[in-house]
Protein backbone atom coordinates (compact mmCIF):
# COMPACT_ATOMS: atom_id res chain seq x y z
CA UNK A 1 0.00 0.00 0.00
CA UNK A 2 1.50 3.34 -1.08
CA UNK A 3 -0.88 5.63 0.79
CA UNK A 4 -3.40 5.57 3.60
CA UNK A 5 -5.62 8.55 2.78
CA UNK A 6 -6.93 10.26 -0.34
CA UNK A 7 -7.67 14.01 -0.79
CA UNK A 8 -10.71 15.01 -2.84
CA UNK A 9 -8.70 17.65 -4.77
CA UNK A 10 -5.60 17.67 -6.92
CA UNK A 11 -4.99 21.37 -6.26
CA UNK A 12 -5.90 23.60 -3.35
CA UNK A 13 -7.32 26.98 -4.34
CA UNK A 14 -7.68 29.89 -1.93
CA UNK A 15 -9.76 32.82 -3.15
CA UNK A 16 -7.56 35.75 -2.19
CA UNK A 17 -9.21 38.97 -1.02
CA UNK A 18 -7.19 42.05 -0.24
CA UNK A 19 -6.88 42.83 3.45
CA UNK A 20 -9.01 39.86 4.52
CA UNK A 21 -8.41 36.49 6.15
CA UNK A 22 -8.62 33.83 3.48
CA UNK A 23 -9.05 30.08 3.69
CA UNK A 24 -10.22 27.05 1.79
CA UNK A 25 -11.49 23.59 2.71
CA UNK A 26 -11.07 20.17 1.17
CA UNK A 27 -11.64 16.62 2.43
CA UNK A 28 -9.38 13.70 3.32
CA UNK A 29 -10.71 10.14 3.28
CA UNK A 30 -9.19 7.19 5.17
CA UNK A 31 -8.72 4.31 2.72
CA UNK A 32 -8.18 1.73 5.47
CA UNK A 33 -11.11 -0.59 6.17
CA UNK A 34 -10.17 -1.55 9.72
CA UNK A 35 -7.42 0.78 10.83
CA UNK A 36 -7.49 4.39 12.06
CA UNK A 37 -4.95 6.73 10.47
CA UNK A 38 -3.02 9.61 12.03
CA UNK A 39 -2.63 12.64 9.75
CA UNK A 40 0.03 15.39 9.77
CA UNK A 41 -0.46 18.53 7.64
CA UNK A 42 2.34 20.95 6.72
CA UNK A 43 3.22 23.31 3.87
CA UNK A 44 6.43 24.30 2.15
CA UNK A 45 5.84 27.85 3.39
CA UNK A 46 4.67 27.69 7.02
CA UNK A 47 5.11 31.44 7.45
CA UNK A 48 2.26 32.00 4.97
CA UNK A 49 -0.03 29.03 5.48
CA UNK A 50 -1.32 27.27 8.58
CA UNK A 51 -3.95 24.78 9.76
CA UNK A 52 -6.39 25.05 12.68
CA UNK A 53 -5.65 21.35 13.27
CA UNK A 54 -2.27 20.29 11.88
CA UNK A 55 -2.72 16.81 13.43
CA UNK A 56 -5.83 14.66 13.33
CA UNK A 57 -7.08 11.06 13.45
CA UNK A 58 -9.32 9.53 10.80
CA UNK A 59 -11.35 6.42 11.73
CA UNK A 60 -11.54 3.61 9.13
CA UNK A 61 -13.18 4.61 5.82
CA UNK A 62 -14.17 8.00 7.22
CA UNK A 63 -13.54 11.45 5.78
CA UNK A 64 -12.94 14.80 7.40
CA UNK A 65 -12.81 18.43 6.23
CA UNK A 66 -9.39 20.05 6.22
CA UNK A 67 -9.06 23.86 6.40
CA UNK A 68 -6.02 25.69 5.07
CA UNK A 69 -5.51 29.28 6.21
CA UNK A 70 -3.60 32.16 4.65
CA UNK A 71 -2.02 33.23 7.91
CA UNK A 72 -1.97 37.04 7.58
CA UNK A 73 -4.24 39.46 5.67
CA UNK A 74 -2.35 41.22 2.89
CA UNK A 75 -2.89 43.89 0.25
CA UNK A 76 -1.07 41.79 -2.33
CA UNK A 77 -1.29 38.05 -2.98
CA UNK A 78 1.95 36.33 -1.88
CA UNK A 79 2.67 34.59 -5.18
CA UNK A 80 5.76 32.53 -5.85
CA UNK A 81 7.35 30.40 -8.54
CA UNK A 82 7.40 27.51 -8.03
CA UNK A 83 4.12 27.52 -6.14
CA UNK A 84 3.79 26.47 -2.50
CA UNK A 85 2.69 22.94 -1.65
CA UNK A 86 0.54 21.30 1.02
CA UNK A 87 2.10 18.08 2.34
CA UNK A 88 -0.02 15.23 3.76
CA UNK A 89 1.78 12.60 5.84
CA UNK A 90 0.08 9.66 7.54
CA UNK A 91 0.78 6.78 9.89
CA UNK A 92 -1.26 3.77 11.01
CA UNK A 93 -2.79 4.11 14.46
CA UNK A 94 -3.92 0.66 15.67
CA UNK A 95 -5.30 2.01 18.95
CA UNK A 96 -7.37 4.64 17.18
CA UNK A 97 -6.50 7.10 19.93
CA UNK A 98 -3.57 9.41 20.71
CA UNK A 99 -2.85 12.70 22.43
CA UNK A 100 -1.57 15.70 20.46
CA UNK A 101 1.92 15.28 21.90
CA UNK A 102 1.89 11.63 20.87
CA UNK A 103 0.99 12.58 17.30
CA UNK A 104 3.68 15.24 17.24
CA UNK A 105 6.29 12.68 18.37
CA UNK A 106 4.96 10.13 15.88
CA UNK A 107 5.70 12.41 12.94
CA UNK A 108 8.83 14.04 14.32
CA UNK A 109 11.09 11.20 13.20
CA UNK A 110 11.07 9.93 9.62
CA UNK A 111 10.85 6.23 9.05
CA UNK A 112 8.95 3.51 7.23
CA UNK A 113 6.00 4.05 9.53
CA UNK A 114 5.33 7.49 7.98
CA UNK A 115 3.61 7.61 4.59
CA UNK A 116 3.92 10.63 2.30
CA UNK A 117 0.40 10.44 0.97
CA UNK A 118 0.07 13.68 -0.98
CA UNK A 119 1.82 16.84 -2.13
CA UNK A 120 -0.95 19.19 -3.21
CA UNK A 121 -0.14 22.46 -5.06
CA UNK A 122 -1.54 25.61 -3.44
CA UNK A 123 -2.86 28.40 -5.68
CA UNK A 124 -4.22 31.82 -4.86
CA UNK A 125 -7.12 32.60 -7.19
CA UNK A 126 -9.81 35.18 -7.83
CA UNK A 127 -10.16 38.69 -9.29
CA UNK A 128 -7.82 40.34 -6.78
CA UNK A 129 -5.03 38.04 -7.90
CA UNK A 130 -5.71 38.79 -11.56
CA UNK A 131 -5.67 42.52 -10.79
CA UNK A 132 -2.30 42.07 -9.13
CA UNK A 133 -0.94 40.19 -12.13
CA UNK A 134 -1.78 43.19 -14.34
CA UNK A 135 1.09 45.03 -12.66
CA UNK A 136 4.74 44.67 -13.76
CA UNK A 137 6.45 41.75 -12.05
CA UNK A 138 9.91 40.15 -11.92
CA UNK A 139 10.60 37.59 -14.61
CA UNK A 140 10.98 34.98 -11.87
CA UNK A 141 7.19 34.78 -11.66
CA UNK A 142 5.53 32.50 -14.20
CA UNK A 143 2.84 35.03 -14.97
CA UNK A 144 0.99 33.08 -17.65
CA UNK A 145 0.76 29.98 -15.46
CA UNK A 146 -0.29 31.88 -12.35
CA UNK A 147 -2.82 33.80 -14.41
CA UNK A 148 -4.45 30.68 -15.76
CA UNK A 149 -4.91 29.47 -12.21
CA UNK A 150 -6.11 32.81 -10.83
CA UNK A 151 -8.81 33.13 -13.49
CA UNK A 152 -10.35 29.83 -12.44
CA UNK A 153 -11.59 31.51 -9.27
CA UNK A 154 -13.58 34.22 -11.09
CA UNK A 155 -17.25 34.28 -12.07
CA UNK A 156 -18.61 35.72 -15.31
CA UNK A 157 -19.09 39.31 -14.16
CA UNK A 158 -15.66 39.31 -12.53
CA UNK A 159 -14.08 38.01 -15.73
CA UNK A 160 -15.70 40.81 -17.73
CA UNK A 161 -14.63 43.47 -15.24
CA UNK A 162 -11.09 42.12 -15.32
CA UNK A 163 -11.20 42.02 -19.12
CA UNK A 164 -12.00 45.72 -19.13
CA UNK A 165 -8.99 46.43 -16.90
CA UNK A 166 -6.72 44.25 -19.02
CA UNK A 167 -7.87 46.01 -22.20
CA UNK A 168 -7.10 49.43 -20.74
CA UNK A 169 -3.73 48.16 -19.49
CA UNK A 170 -2.92 46.83 -22.97
CA UNK A 171 -2.10 43.34 -21.66
CA UNK A 172 -2.73 41.13 -24.71
CA UNK A 173 -1.93 37.81 -22.99
CA UNK A 174 -4.34 38.54 -20.16
CA UNK A 175 -7.02 39.78 -22.56
CA UNK A 176 -6.80 36.56 -24.55
CA UNK A 177 -6.95 34.42 -21.40
CA UNK A 178 -9.96 36.30 -20.04
CA UNK A 179 -11.82 36.09 -23.35
CA UNK A 180 -11.14 32.34 -23.49
CA UNK A 181 -12.41 32.01 -19.91
CA UNK A 182 -15.69 33.73 -20.75
CA UNK A 183 -15.14 37.49 -20.42
CA UNK A 184 -17.76 39.42 -22.43
CA UNK A 185 -16.10 41.45 -25.21
CA UNK A 186 -19.34 43.31 -25.86
CA UNK A 187 -19.82 44.63 -22.36
CA UNK A 188 -19.96 48.42 -22.09
CA UNK A 189 -18.79 50.67 -19.29
CA UNK A 190 -20.93 53.19 -17.41
CA UNK A 191 -20.40 55.76 -20.18
CA UNK A 192 -21.56 53.34 -22.86
CA UNK A 193 -18.10 52.81 -24.32
CA UNK A 194 -17.24 49.46 -25.82
CA UNK A 195 -14.19 47.38 -25.04
CA UNK A 196 -12.69 48.66 -28.30
CA UNK A 197 -13.06 52.25 -27.18
CA UNK A 198 -11.10 51.36 -24.06
CA UNK A 199 -8.53 49.40 -26.08
CA UNK A 200 -7.56 52.49 -28.09
CA UNK A 201 -6.53 54.17 -24.86
CA UNK A 202 -4.45 51.13 -23.96
CA UNK A 203 -2.71 51.48 -27.31
CA UNK A 204 -1.82 47.80 -27.76
CA UNK A 205 -2.44 46.76 -31.36
CA UNK A 206 -2.51 43.06 -30.43
CA UNK A 207 -5.36 43.73 -27.99
CA UNK A 208 -7.27 45.51 -30.74
CA UNK A 209 -6.75 42.61 -33.13
CA UNK A 210 -7.92 40.17 -30.44
CA UNK A 211 -11.11 42.15 -29.88
CA UNK A 212 -11.82 42.35 -33.61
CA UNK A 213 -11.46 38.59 -34.16
CA UNK A 214 -13.58 38.04 -31.03
CA UNK A 215 -16.42 40.01 -32.71
CA UNK A 216 -16.25 43.01 -30.41
CA UNK A 217 -18.95 45.45 -31.54
CA UNK A 218 -18.53 49.22 -31.47
CA UNK A 219 -20.89 52.17 -31.33
CA UNK A 220 -18.87 54.69 -33.29
CA UNK A 221 -20.80 57.84 -32.25
CA UNK A 222 -19.90 56.90 -28.66
CA UNK A 223 -16.55 55.18 -29.08
CA UNK A 224 -15.10 57.43 -31.81
CA UNK A 225 -12.28 54.94 -32.22
CA UNK A 226 -10.61 56.72 -35.14
CA UNK A 227 -10.76 60.04 -33.31
CA UNK A 228 -9.15 58.42 -30.27
CA UNK A 229 -6.42 56.82 -32.37
CA UNK A 230 -5.81 60.09 -34.23
CA UNK A 231 -5.39 61.95 -30.94
CA UNK A 232 -2.58 59.63 -29.83
CA UNK A 233 -0.87 59.62 -33.25
CA UNK A 234 -1.40 55.91 -33.94
CA UNK A 235 -1.72 55.36 -37.67
CA UNK A 236 -1.15 51.64 -37.16
CA UNK A 237 -4.25 51.40 -34.98
CA UNK A 238 -6.28 53.38 -37.50
CA UNK A 239 -5.28 51.02 -40.29
CA UNK A 240 -6.36 47.96 -38.29
CA UNK A 241 -9.63 49.61 -37.26
CA UNK A 242 -10.52 50.63 -40.81
CA UNK A 243 -9.94 47.07 -41.99
CA UNK A 244 -11.85 45.54 -39.08
CA UNK A 245 -14.87 47.84 -39.18
CA UNK A 246 -16.12 48.70 -42.64
CA UNK A 247 -18.83 50.96 -41.21
CA UNK A 248 -16.43 53.56 -39.84
CA UNK A 249 -14.55 56.08 -41.95
CA UNK A 250 -12.04 58.88 -41.71
CA UNK A 251 -14.79 61.43 -42.35
CA UNK A 252 -16.92 60.30 -39.42
CA UNK A 253 -17.86 63.22 -37.17
CA UNK A 254 -18.15 63.58 -33.41
CA UNK A 255 -20.84 65.59 -31.63
CA UNK A 256 -19.00 68.82 -32.55
CA UNK A 257 -18.82 67.85 -36.20
CA UNK A 258 -15.09 67.19 -36.06
CA UNK A 259 -13.52 64.40 -38.07
CA UNK A 260 -10.31 62.51 -37.25
CA UNK A 261 -8.61 65.05 -39.54
CA UNK A 262 -9.64 67.88 -37.22
CA UNK A 263 -8.31 65.92 -34.24
CA UNK A 264 -5.00 65.11 -35.93
CA UNK A 265 -4.55 68.72 -37.02
CA UNK A 266 -5.24 70.02 -33.52
CA UNK A 267 -2.51 67.71 -32.20
CA UNK A 268 -0.10 68.37 -35.05
CA UNK A 269 0.04 64.72 -36.13
CA UNK A 270 1.13 64.92 -39.77
CA UNK A 271 1.34 61.16 -40.35
CA UNK A 272 -2.26 60.76 -39.22
CA UNK A 273 -3.28 63.57 -41.58
CA UNK A 274 -1.46 61.81 -44.41
CA UNK A 275 -3.23 58.52 -43.63
CA UNK A 276 -6.65 60.16 -43.43
CA UNK A 277 -6.24 61.90 -46.78
CA UNK A 278 -4.99 58.69 -48.41
CA UNK A 279 -8.08 56.93 -47.05
CA UNK A 280 -10.45 59.48 -48.59
CA UNK A 281 -10.55 62.12 -45.88
CA UNK A 282 -11.90 65.57 -46.74
CA UNK A 283 -9.20 68.08 -45.90
CA UNK A 284 -11.46 71.14 -45.97
CA UNK A 285 -14.41 69.66 -44.04
CA UNK A 286 -15.88 72.10 -41.51
CA UNK A 287 -17.12 71.33 -38.02
CA UNK A 288 -20.15 72.81 -36.27
CA UNK A 289 -18.28 76.09 -35.73
CA UNK A 290 -17.08 76.31 -39.31
CA UNK A 291 -13.53 75.26 -38.46
CA UNK A 292 -11.50 73.37 -41.03
CA UNK A 293 -8.60 71.13 -39.98
CA UNK A 294 -6.36 74.07 -40.91
CA UNK A 295 -8.14 76.25 -38.35
CA UNK A 296 -7.40 73.56 -35.74
CA UNK A 297 -3.72 73.34 -36.67
CA UNK A 298 -3.32 77.12 -36.73
CA UNK A 299 -5.07 77.63 -33.39
CA UNK A 300 -2.56 75.25 -31.77
CA UNK A 301 0.45 76.64 -33.62
CA UNK A 302 1.28 73.46 -35.57
CA UNK A 303 3.17 74.79 -38.58
CA UNK A 304 4.12 71.42 -40.08
CA UNK A 305 0.52 70.21 -39.98
CA UNK A 306 -0.66 73.49 -41.51
CA UNK A 307 1.87 73.19 -44.31
CA UNK A 308 0.78 69.64 -45.08
CA UNK A 309 -2.89 70.63 -45.18
CA UNK A 310 -2.17 73.56 -47.48
CA UNK A 311 -0.41 71.19 -49.88
CA UNK A 312 -3.70 69.33 -50.24
CA UNK A 313 -5.86 72.44 -50.50
CA UNK A 314 -4.14 75.82 -50.90
CA UNK A 315 -7.38 77.76 -50.76
CA UNK A 316 -8.24 76.38 -47.33
CA UNK A 317 -6.43 79.28 -45.71
CA UNK A 318 -9.06 81.67 -47.05
CA UNK A 319 -11.96 79.81 -45.42
CA UNK A 320 -13.59 81.74 -42.58
CA UNK A 321 -15.33 80.10 -39.64
CA UNK A 322 -18.70 81.15 -38.23
CA UNK A 323 -16.99 84.04 -36.45
CA UNK A 324 -15.55 85.22 -39.75
CA UNK A 325 -11.99 84.22 -38.85
CA UNK A 326 -9.40 82.59 -41.06
CA UNK A 327 -6.73 80.20 -39.84
CA UNK A 328 -4.31 83.15 -39.81
CA UNK A 329 -6.67 85.13 -37.57
CA UNK A 330 -6.80 82.25 -35.09
CA UNK A 331 -3.03 81.85 -35.05
CA UNK A 332 -2.61 85.55 -34.21
CA UNK A 333 -5.43 85.44 -31.67
CA UNK A 334 -3.81 82.49 -29.88
CA UNK A 335 -0.46 84.26 -29.74
CA UNK A 336 1.43 82.03 -32.16
CA UNK A 337 4.21 84.18 -33.61
CA UNK A 338 5.91 81.35 -35.48
CA UNK A 339 7.15 83.08 -38.63
CA UNK A 340 6.82 79.98 -40.78
CA UNK A 341 3.22 79.37 -39.71
CA UNK A 342 2.21 82.98 -40.29
CA UNK A 343 4.04 82.93 -43.61
CA UNK A 344 2.06 79.89 -44.70
CA UNK A 345 -1.25 81.33 -43.63
CA UNK A 346 -0.92 84.92 -44.82
CA UNK A 347 2.47 86.61 -44.89
CA UNK A 348 3.42 84.69 -48.02
CA UNK A 349 0.35 86.07 -49.78
CA UNK A 350 1.14 89.59 -48.62
CA UNK A 351 4.73 89.25 -49.81
CA UNK A 352 3.55 88.00 -53.20
CA UNK A 353 1.20 90.96 -53.53
CA UNK A 354 3.88 93.43 -52.45
CA UNK A 355 6.27 91.96 -55.03
CA UNK A 356 3.62 92.27 -57.71
CA UNK A 357 2.95 95.97 -57.03
CA UNK A 358 6.60 96.84 -56.24
CA UNK A 359 5.82 97.73 -52.62
CA UNK A 360 9.40 97.53 -51.36
CA UNK A 361 8.52 98.82 -47.90
CA UNK A 362 5.75 96.23 -47.55
CA UNK A 363 8.13 93.50 -48.68
CA UNK A 364 10.71 94.50 -46.09
CA UNK A 365 8.03 94.43 -43.42
CA UNK A 366 6.83 90.95 -44.46
CA UNK A 367 10.34 89.56 -44.54
CA UNK A 368 11.07 91.05 -41.12
CA UNK A 369 7.96 89.36 -39.71
CA UNK A 370 9.10 85.96 -40.97
CA UNK A 371 7.76 85.59 -44.49
CA UNK A 372 9.73 83.03 -46.50
CA UNK A 373 11.52 84.69 -49.39
CA UNK A 374 11.26 81.51 -51.48
CA UNK A 375 7.70 80.64 -50.46
CA UNK A 376 5.42 79.43 -53.23
CA UNK A 377 1.82 80.12 -54.15
CA UNK A 378 -0.70 77.60 -55.44
CA UNK A 379 1.01 77.59 -58.85
CA UNK A 380 4.51 77.25 -57.49
CA UNK A 381 5.39 80.91 -58.06
CA UNK A 382 7.80 82.55 -55.64
CA UNK A 383 7.75 86.31 -54.96
CA UNK A 384 10.70 86.52 -57.37
CA UNK A 385 8.58 84.96 -60.14
CA UNK A 386 5.88 87.51 -59.40
CA UNK A 387 8.22 90.53 -59.37
CA UNK A 388 10.04 89.35 -62.52
CA UNK A 389 6.79 88.81 -64.41
CA UNK A 390 5.66 92.34 -63.53
CA UNK A 391 9.09 93.84 -64.23
CA UNK A 392 9.52 95.16 -60.68
CA UNK A 393 13.27 95.72 -60.70
CA UNK A 394 13.57 97.15 -57.18
CA UNK A 395 11.53 94.30 -55.78
CA UNK A 396 13.71 91.81 -57.65
CA UNK A 397 16.85 93.38 -56.19
CA UNK A 398 15.41 93.31 -52.66
CA UNK A 399 14.37 89.68 -52.95
CA UNK A 400 17.77 88.68 -54.32
CA UNK A 401 19.48 90.49 -51.45
CA UNK A 402 17.39 88.42 -49.04
CA UNK A 403 18.40 85.11 -50.58
CA UNK A 404 15.79 84.53 -53.27
CA UNK A 405 16.83 81.61 -55.48
CA UNK A 406 17.04 82.62 -59.12
CA UNK A 407 16.47 79.21 -60.71
CA UNK A 408 13.52 77.89 -58.71
CA UNK A 409 10.88 76.56 -61.08
CA UNK A 410 7.10 76.78 -60.79
CA UNK A 411 4.64 73.98 -61.49
CA UNK A 412 5.17 74.48 -65.24
CA UNK A 413 8.95 74.48 -64.95
CA UNK A 414 9.28 78.27 -65.41
CA UNK A 415 12.07 80.18 -63.67
CA UNK A 416 11.84 83.88 -62.77
CA UNK A 417 13.99 84.51 -65.87
CA UNK A 418 11.35 82.85 -68.05
CA UNK A 419 8.79 85.24 -66.54
CA UNK A 420 10.92 88.35 -67.12
CA UNK A 421 11.86 87.48 -70.71
CA UNK A 422 8.36 86.38 -71.72
CA UNK A 423 6.98 89.75 -70.65
CA UNK A 424 9.88 91.71 -72.16
CA UNK A 425 11.47 93.07 -68.99
CA UNK A 426 15.08 93.27 -70.13
CA UNK A 427 16.53 95.06 -67.10
CA UNK A 428 15.00 92.51 -64.76
CA UNK A 429 16.31 89.68 -66.94
CA UNK A 430 19.81 91.18 -66.91
CA UNK A 431 19.66 91.53 -63.13
CA UNK A 432 18.65 87.89 -62.77
CA UNK A 433 21.40 86.74 -65.13
CA UNK A 434 23.91 88.82 -63.19
CA UNK A 435 22.87 86.89 -60.09
CA UNK A 436 23.36 83.52 -61.74
CA UNK A 437 20.09 82.83 -63.53
CA UNK A 438 20.56 80.38 -66.40
CA UNK A 439 18.82 81.10 -69.69
CA UNK A 440 19.26 77.50 -70.80
CA UNK A 441 16.92 76.04 -68.17
CA UNK A 442 13.95 74.45 -69.95
CA UNK A 443 10.35 74.40 -68.80
CA UNK A 444 8.27 71.23 -68.72
CA UNK A 445 7.35 71.95 -72.35
CA UNK A 446 11.00 72.27 -73.29
CA UNK A 447 11.07 76.06 -73.57
CA UNK A 448 14.25 77.89 -72.53
CA UNK A 449 14.43 81.62 -71.88
CA UNK A 450 16.62 82.31 -74.91
CA UNK A 451 13.94 80.77 -77.17
CA UNK A 452 11.65 83.77 -76.73
CA UNK A 453 11.70 86.28 -79.61
CA UNK A 454 12.14 89.21 -77.27
CA UNK A 455 15.30 87.57 -75.95
CA UNK A 456 16.75 87.22 -79.45
CA UNK A 457 16.09 90.90 -80.17
CA UNK A 458 18.29 92.10 -77.29
CA UNK A 459 22.03 91.60 -77.81
CA UNK A 460 22.59 92.51 -74.17
CA UNK A 461 20.72 89.32 -73.28
CA UNK A 462 22.22 87.13 -75.96
CA UNK A 463 25.85 87.73 -74.92
CA UNK A 464 25.43 86.26 -71.39
CA UNK A 465 23.79 83.21 -72.92
CA UNK A 466 26.71 82.65 -75.30
CA UNK A 467 29.06 82.87 -72.33
CA UNK A 468 26.88 80.39 -70.44
CA UNK A 469 27.01 77.94 -73.35
CA UNK A 470 30.78 78.34 -73.70
CA UNK A 471 31.26 77.63 -69.99
CA UNK A 472 29.03 74.57 -70.27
Amino acid sequence: MDRLVKPDVKEVEIIFKRGQKCNTTFRLTNLMHTMSVAVSLTTTNPSLFSFPQPFSILPPLSSSPITLLLSQPSDHPPLSSPNDTLLVRTAMLPTGKAHLDDLRRLFSKPGPHVFKDAAIPIFLVGPHVVDFLLLPHPKTLEIAFLLSKAISGCNGSQLTSLLRSAVVAGNADLVEALIDAGGDVNSKDSDGRSMMGLAIRGGNIDVIRLLIISDCRIDNPVDLVLHEAAAINRVDLMEVLCKGYAEIGVNSADSDGRSPLHVAAAHGHVEVLRFCLSAGGTSDAVDCNGWTPLHCAAAEGHGEAAEFLLESSWYMKYVVNKEGKTAFDLAIEKGHVNGHLLDLLRLGDVLQRAARVDDVHGMKSCLAEGATVNGRDQNGWTPLHRAAFKGRLESVKLLLSHGAQVDLVDDAGYTPLHCAVETGHVQVALCLIAHGARATVKSLKGVASFNFDCFKNHPSLVLPVHREKEQA
